[in-house]
């Protein structure tokens, strides 16, 4: 198997609430491997979204190392890891967080315009994640005039339109009924194994161990047990997928 995607090392993180120092996160060692779906479970206040941010370079831990990629996050100033995270981390959220003013076509393609990609190609690719998503006849919709589900597929292809390392998901599926989650959740999965990246999913919700490759339980802010499916039978799943055409490739 290839490089991690992410790498921990005895990683703390605390927050200040007034006079009192509340630790979060106490000295975690996790390695993310590439390509799958990596499922982090735990109950509310458990360090779920605050481990996210750290591997996600949304915030920076106390102690320990934080790598990705094969990229110390201490290395980077802040300035650097902005643009680390645009270039190789999507992101989807569990309040969609799209673009009011712009249509599912264009939330899609603001990444690619700030990575510069040329027209044309922006074009070509938001086409094909349009369809890969379902959503082809919704492109010129505006968010709020999209269903919740609907507004989650628009972000999951936005997470996957710079072709990124990793794709960091957080509690996707809270805000939506259990028939729309599921299906998003499929729809990650399907994604995930189309384009073997990596996919890091938080959840407390405990129907979601089947379908992890990597299952990480955290509480307290600590590493309970880590389970993780053997390569025999990541590398059979994967063969299975790619033996279907591929509307993504460029």
């Amino acid at each position: 198997m290839d490089e991690a995607v992410a790498v921990l090392g005895r990683v703390s993180k605390s927050y200040r609430m007034d006079a009192v120092e509340v630790p979060v996160l106490r000295e975690v060692d996790l390695l993310v491997r590439p390509g799958v779906f990596t499922v982090l479970l735990g109950p509310s206040g458990s360090g779920k979204t605050t481990l996210l941010n750290l591997i996600g370079g949304i915030d920076r831990a106390d102690q320990g190392e934080v790598v990705v990629a094969g990229q110390p996050y201490a290395q980077l100033s802040d300035d650097a890891l902005t643009d680390f995270r645009a270039r190789h981390i999507g992101f989807v959220f569990q309040s969609f967080n799209l673009i009011p003013v712009l249509t599912a076509r264009e939330n899609i393609e603001y990444p690619l315009v700030l990575a510069g990609m040329p027209e044309e190609r922006r074009r070509r690719r938001v086409v094909k994640l349009l369809r890969a998503v379902g959503l082809e006849e919704r492109g010129d919709n505006r968010p709020g005039q999209l269903s919740g589900g609907q507004r989650q597929r628009v972000a999951i292809a936005r997470a996957l339109a710079a072709r990124p390392k990793l794709v960091i998901a957080d509690e996707p599926t809270a805000n939506l009924d259990s028939a729309t989650g599921t299906a998003i959740l499929n729809l990650m999965r399907h994604m995930q194994m189309r384009h073997r990246i990596s996919f890091l999913f938080s959840s407390h919700d405990r129907s979601l161990i089947d379908i992890a490759d990597d299952l990480v339980v955290l509480r307290d802010g600590m590493i309970q047990s880590i389970r993780r499916r053997p390569l025999e039978e990541l590398a059979r799943a994967q063969s299975v997928e790619s033996e279907a055409p591929d509307d993504e490739s460029e």
